[in-house]
């Protein structure tokens, strides 16, 4: 059996989860879900960064923690389609590319260039989740926009900040691992091929 630190999962984190295994303050503990509701993980894994409580999607989980950091701090691309609420401009998509000024731990940060594109046909994911606002009476849109960095809650102060707040977040790809057709809350393991990519950057950008 391989050793912990050489096995990567891939998830769909639903909507609603948090991107931890337990919490230290007991009340969270009683009204939150956790990771560790959707498979009984090898001691020794840890997810590899986060996607915040309201956000879904691809959430990679590693027992390698010299690697989970690499990834952190390397530049890996992760690409996200986002719901906005109104018919994103080319101008306000433009602006998104490069670069926008955003609050981050009570200071001001511009983001760095990024790629983004409309998306013109609604993508096929999931029902969304009862608690998303969604604003039926209302336009909105949809947009792929590919980061390389990963500030708290970034993609969504990146468009509220040009006047299209995100309505629904799902992260689709880091690096060339895939949320392909995944349902929210399965649980997969990574093929090695696609994680020789990331380790491959991660030595590139260190």
């Amino acid at each position: 059996m391989a050793e912990h630190k050489d096995i990567t999962y891939k998830i769909y984190k639903p909507y609603g989860m948090l991107s931890q295994f337990r919490s230290n303050d007991a009340k969270e503990s009683r009204k939150k879900r956790f990771l560790g509701e959707l498979y009984k993980f090898p001691k020794g894994i840890m997810p590899v960064g986060r996607l915040d409580e309201k956000s879904e999607g691809l959430l990679l989980l590693t027992g390698n923690g010299k690697w989970s950091d690499a990834i952190n701090r390397s530049g890996i691309e992760k690409e996200y389609f986002a719901q906005l609420d109104g018919e994103i401009s080319e101008e306000a998509i433009e602006k998104l590319k490069e670069g926008i000024e955003i609050g981050f731990s009570g200071k001001k940060y511009t983001t760095k260039p990024c790629f983004v594109k409309r998306v013109l046909h609604e993508p096929d994911f999931e029902t969304p989740n009862t608690a998303i606002r969604l604003g039926r009476h209302r336009p909105n849109s949809w947009i792929s926009i590919t980061i390389t960095e990963g500030k708290f809650r970034q993609v969504r102060k990146m468009t509220a900040a040009v006047g299209f707040p995100t309505l629904r977040l799902i992260r689709v790809r880091i690096g060339d691992v895939h949320l392909e057709q995944m349902k929210p809350g399965e649980v997969a393991l990574v093929k090695k091929s696609a994680l020789l990519t990331i380790h491959s950057s991660t030595k590139e950008n260190p």
